[in-house]
């Protein structure tokens, strides 16, 4: 909400030197985020007049059109002679009244105003457009002026031009603020003045001569005022002090009937609606649509109505939606003056709509519509129903002054009967909120200032206003106290936890999970869990391939990305790109987080398992069973991508490209951190390259589970999302590896007797996979074996094409002696021997 600070000062006095910023301040403290306040007419100075063009002079000497313009500035320019001009706008003529900048001025943004030469003429000044006075952006023509303005008077006193205007970010629960009403109420408060509150008028009361209506759905409208003037002239325009107000509050106008309707729902936070009588056929009533219904909206789109929809119609059907956007056919006529006789055609009777729909019913219409308007965003945050008859009134006063038009005597109010709400509050209910002892005097009192009416001693009765429908219960009532009591004053006190509260054992794991790859050099990167339907096929995953069975969203952020992912990857990737196209050349990210499986006893969907449950009580335990029954599988997974150079080149030497090696590294740091032993060979899955692909598992009570795979992205996959040459990544489910590792970490053991170190060079098959070479040896050297290390890989004409040899480091430790050479050289010989019976391999050398 954009609210200019001369508006709003209307409707409060507020202290002498006040300023927007001051204002502001005031207003943040009452718990309002004003997020700026502008400055509108900052470094302009006059001269700047009204002028009324003498002459007009084209000059066609030039490639664009140029005109050399006198105009009559009055005494303004100190002689009394016209001013010559240079202009290239063409939207004004001889007799016209002009906005002109005379030399000596300055315009926003620093720029001066001087006499100088140009297209062969002296310019001394200017005429103005609206985005040279900081008016707006629209620089297609000048400003022409209503023709009642004295020549040479003060143009920016006539345009408003310096003035302060606060912009406000209303949060939903505070729907009042969305009008000058609300918030001089807000200031008034802060500042402790009277409000001179705009809704207060005398209206007259309802009588059976108004426009005929009926309302078939007093739920969905619970109030409908209806009023009529005639006798308006077509022709009659915005005043400026009108225009002006709406520019700074950020709407366009349009025409004088449709300017007065936004004018007032500014002022008092009422939408309101203006109709074409000639237009409007039999009775205006209110219903829900029929299904195959359609309607013309204002901004030229057929729609197609739901039965769900609130409308408003005639005799012929829909001719609005509700609270929403009226419908073209009874939208107020634009005036036309015939060539031949000079009269002005246009609407002459308008009937004036003020209504208050239900917020949920305009809610859902603006949804499913896709249509947002000023009206619906006021109306599902919710509205003041008793503002209807004063709005009305309001448009029709300002219909009488502005338009020439007559006021009929009848009043059309169709209103459901009901009475005020009330809640019941202890008094001192705010201070065991706050922890501030406020005192009964000071609650009541600021209760009031919001506008309640209160009754009780120790049991406060609240009556709350009509325009507060936030406040529901006792804690709504706390914090208006609090918050206008000042949220500066509560103390600051820390909640103290019971003993035995904090992470679990899985929020722990993952952390260690987190903290080790970004020990790693891996940069931890976030995504949205959403994906879309050609995803998959770009992952080149197989048809039947699990990961393909996804859960969809009812309402999705983006059609493009309609489903809940069941692989980190597209994420990742995603994130990879704009790095690269940024600039990053070396990147190496990771996500931990939850992917999402559709449960394949195919249980009912959320929305189906939650039908019946109310905000109003807590769902029973067997509710709740069937809620969590109806949720997918949720596993959560560890994933990372990375390219470019894992090693810098530098004095120390030359470093080294990223390998799929590192991916599978990457697997091992996160078994690791979770206390896991993970198993490598060798694997082939869709997004990997077929022969660099690594199939990591792990053995969970008893079984080995495949959990995932790492290697090097194929080239198809890399092309297809746009991703470096070479890049490797890495998945794993990270449940399936915690379920395999130990919940406590242990300590390793620290021996005082020496190593004995032992190398040993295999030579094996070339589709041997080492992991399975590893294994062997580690269960052929026993208890002695401390740890095993693959130091070496080599392949040349000396084995063969179909060979390669593996050297080791085996390191041997006695946790209670020291060992002999005869006990390692045995250690090392049975490590061989299994290997050899396990892998064929044989000694190099022998």
């Amino acid at each position: 909400m954009r609210a200019p600070l001369s508006w709003l000062r209307e409707y409060v006095e507020l202290p002498e030197g006040q300023t927007g910023r001051d204002v502001a301040a005031k207003l943040i403290a009452a718990g309002l985020e004003v997020e700026t306040v502008e400055q509108l007419g900052q470094g302009l100075s006059g001269p700047l007049v009204v002028g009324k063009v003498l002459a007009v002079e084209e000059l066609t000497e030039f490639k664009k059109p140029i005109r050399w313009c006198q105009v009559d500035v009055g005494d303004a320019n100190g002689t009394g002679e016209p001013q010559n001009l240079i202009c290239g706008a063409r939207n004004f003529a001889v007799g016209d009244k002009v906005v002109v900048v005379l030399p000596g001025a300055e315009l926003p943004g620093g720029f001066k105003i001087s006499a100088r030469k140009t297209y062969g003429r002296v310019s001394e000044g200017m005429i103005c457009s609206a985005a040279e006075l900081g008016m707006g952006t629209d620089h297609d023509g000048i400003i022409v002026l209503p023709p009642e303005h004295e020549v040479g008077s003060d143009a920016i006193e006539l345009l408003e031009l310096v003035d302060e205007v606060l912009d406000i970010a209303v949060t939903p629960d505070r729907s009042y603020c969305l009008s000058m009403r609300g918030l001089a109420r807000e200031a008034a408060t802060a500042y402790g003045v009277p409000l001179r509150d705009p809704a207060l008028i005398d209206t007259p009361a309802a009588n059976e001569h108004g426009p005929a209506v009926e309302v078939a759905d007093p739920v969905g409208c619970d109030r409908f005022t209806a009023r009529a003037v005639h006798g308006v002239r077509p022709e009659a325009r915005s005043p400026i002090w009108l225009r002006r107000r709406l520019e700074k509050a950020g709407m366009r106008p349009i025409s004088l009937a449709v300017d007065i309707t936004n004018y007032v729902m500014l002022e008092l936070g009422q939408p309101l609606h203006a109709y074409d009588r000639s237009r409007l056929r039999g009775t205006i009533g209110v219903r829900r649509a029929e299904a195959g219904e359609k309607i013309t909206t204002l901004d030229g789109a057929v729609r197609e109505l739901d039965p769900e929809d609130l409308v408003i119609t005639d005799e012929r059907g829909p001719i609005g939606l509700a609270g929403v956007m009226g419908g073209a056919e009874t939208e107020i006529a634009d005036a036309e003056q015939d060539a031949e006789t000079g009269e002005v055609a246009g609407t002459r009777e308008i009937v004036v709509e003020a209504a208050h729909f239900d917020p949920v019913a305009v809610a859902r219409t603006a949804r499913r519509h896709r249509l947002t308007s000023e009206a619906s965003k006021r109306f599902e945050r919710g509205v003041d129903p008793q503002a209807a008859s004063a709005a009305a009134q309001r448009a029709v006063d300002l219909l009488v002054l502005l338009a020439g038009a007559s006021a009929e005597a009848g009043v059309t109010e169709v209103v459901t009967p009901g009475g005020p709400r009330t809640v019941v509050m202890a008094a001192d209910h705010p201070d065991r909120v706050a922890g501030v002892e406020y005192g009964r005097e000071a609650v009541v009192r600021r209760l009031q200032q919001v506008g309640c009416d209160v009754y009780g001693s120790d049991e406060l009765t609240v009556t709350v206003p009509s325009w507060r429908p936030d406040l529901n219960d006792p804690n709504d009532l706390a914090e208006e106290v609090i918050r206008l009591e000042g949220y500066e004053s509560l103390p600051s006190t820390l909640p103290r936890p019971p003993a035995g509260r904090g992470l679990t054992e899985s929020q722990r794991a993952h952390r260690r999970v987190g903290r080790a790859l970004a020990a790693e050099g891996y940069t931890e990167a976030l995504s949205y869990p959403f994906v879309g339907d050609g995803v998959f096929d770009r992952l080149r995953l197989a048809e039947d391939d699990p990961a393909r069975r996804t859960v969809r969203i009812v309402n999705p952020l983006s059609d493009e990305e309609p489903r809940l992912r069941t692989t980190l990857l597209p994420g990742l990737f995603g994130a990879l790109r704009r790095n690269e196209g940024r600039g990053a050349q070396n990147v190496a990210l990771f996500e931990t987080g939850l992917v999402f499986h559709p449960r394949a006893d195919g249980t009912a969907a959320v929305a189906d398992a939650s039908a019946g449950l109310s905000a109003e009580r807590r769902p029973s335990n067997e509710e709740i069973a069937a809620l969590d029954a109806a949720l997918p599988v949720q596993p959560r997974h560890a994933a990372v991508v990375l390219s470019g150079a894992r090693e810098l080149d530098g004095w120390w030497g030359k470093g080294r490209q990223a390998l799929w090696a590192d991916a599978v590294e990457a697997a091992r740091t996160v078994a690791r951190a979770l206390g896991a032993e993970l198993r490598v060979g060798r694997g082939a899955y869709g997004p990997w390259h077929p022969g660099r692909c690594a199939a990591l598992s792990v053995v969970v009570d008893g079984e080995e589970q495949l959990v995932g795979h790492a290697g090097e992205l194929h080239p198809r996959v890399i092309k297809a999302f746009g991703l470096p040459a070479g890049s490797g990544a890495m998945e794993l489910d990270l449940d399936a590896v915690e379920r395999a590792g130990g919940r406590l970490v242990t300590a390793p053991a620290v021996s005082t007797f020496p190593v004995a170190t032992q190398d040993v060079a295999l030579v094996v098959g070339s589709d041997v996979p080492a992991a399975e070479v590893e294994a062997a040896l580690r269960e052929g050297a026993g208890e002695l074996l401390e740890s095993l290390r693959l130091f070496d890989l080599y392949t040349g004409e000396q084995l063969g094409g179909d060979a390669k040899s593996l050297a080791y480091a085996l390191r041997f430790r006695a946790p209670d002696r020291t060992l002999t050479a005869e006990e390692v050289g045995a250690a090392r010989e049975a490590a061989v021997a299994v290997a050899a019976e396990r892998t064929g391999a044989e000694l190099r050398g022998v």
